[in-house]
């Protein structure tokens, strides 16, 4: 599936980035969001694939959005030669950046073959993520200052040279308060968790660790990226006041209780993760338009292959005077 399947998720991922970057900055997250995923399942109808969708943007009433459940791709083969593949997709992770124009907006999916990601229920999720080095080390229970200082040992760093990623929310101010007090260093974003996730796991970006609470659909999409780069999740679902969606969550097998962790979250063996910029950010360039065609930034990552690629790729217009720019 990761050989087969790779270029053709690289091909979805760009088509959602570039025509959702044509709204980049309109202040209408709504239409761009609906611009990436018309794109993406427009893209996917000509994979070779029986795919199906165990995490996507809502339920079957709530189309255009990719829905849990739906089909995509070219359907089963009698012959074999099209896999069976579950994928989680967020056609446009941070609307609001996109349409405010703001850093690490991108195009994202994970596949995997079947049964090899968690259904995770549209609810928010405790996480805390960390990179190779201190994988094994940490506890989602732990208190702020322990956890930090154990990152920091783990990295040879003092903990005022740890920078931990946080969503600026209300509800994150005592955890706000913790870091600062334990004296790590923070980076509030906006929208965004699964591209800091991402970042914390790679050596360079300056970011070391993720917490707080923030999508579960994201978190499992984070757990994929995760597992291609040795990195770590910790996850906890929260109850939602919503007495049917946590019946729901519960019919799904949902344990509250739980503590989530990487291979729970994604325990496929085969495993695709494809990102495209579609505004600058940590990781990737947004899509860049040169006139006579644009250019994306893109990332494919695999588990079996054990590749990290990061592909450019120039998108030329048709004609023959066309003038392509490197």
């Amino acid at each position: 599936m990761e050989q087969t399947l790779s270029l053709e998720f690289l091909r979805v991922v760009e088509q959602a980035a570039i025509a959702c970057a044509s709204s980049i900055g309109h202040g209408r997250r709504k239409h761009s969001d609906k611009l990436a995923v018309e794109a993406m399942r427009t893209a996917m109808e000509s994979v070779r694939m029986d795919g199906t969708i165990v995490i996507g943007e809502g339920e079957r009433d709530e189309a255009p959005m990719l829905y849990i459940g739906e089909k995509v791709g070219m359907g089963a083969d009698l012959d074999g030669d099209h896999p069976a593949v579950d994928i989680a997709v967020d056609p446009l992770e941070g609307t609001n950046l996109c349409a405010t124009g703001a850093p690490n907006a991108i195009a994202v999916l994970a596949a995997t073959e079947k049964g090899g990601l968690l259904h995770a229920p549209d609810l928010y999720m405790e996480k805390l993520v960390v990179g190779p080095a201190a994988k094994g080390k940490v506890s989602l229970d732990a208190p702020v200052h322990e956890t930090l200082a154990i990152i920091a040992k783990s990295l040879d760093r003092q903990v005022s040279e740890i920078t931990v990623s946080v969503l600026d929310r209300d509800r994150h101010a005592q955890l706000i308060a913790d870091i600062r007090k334990a004296g790590a260093r923070i980076q509030l974003i906006g929208d965004g968790d699964l591209s800091a996730a991402i970042s914390s796991a790679v050596s360079g970006t300056g970011i070391h660790a993720v917490m707080g609470t923030g999508g579960a659909p994201e978190g499992v999409l984070s757990a994929a990226a995760l597992k291609c780069l040795n990195g770590e999740i910790q996850g906890r679902l929260k109850v939602d006041t919503n007495t049917a969606s946590r019946e729901k969550a519960e019919a799904m097998g949902v344990d509250f209780g739980r503590i989530y962790f990487t291979d729970d979250l994604c325990p496929g063996k085969e495993i695709v993760f494809a990102a495209c910029g579609v505004t600058h950010g940590n990781l990737l360039k947004g899509v860049l338009h040169f006139g006579h065609g644009l250019r994306t930034s893109s990332l494919i990552l695999t588990y079996g292959a054990r590749q990290v690629r990061f592909i450019d790729t120039v998108h030329i217009k048709e004609g023959e005077n066309v003038t392509v720019r490197f």
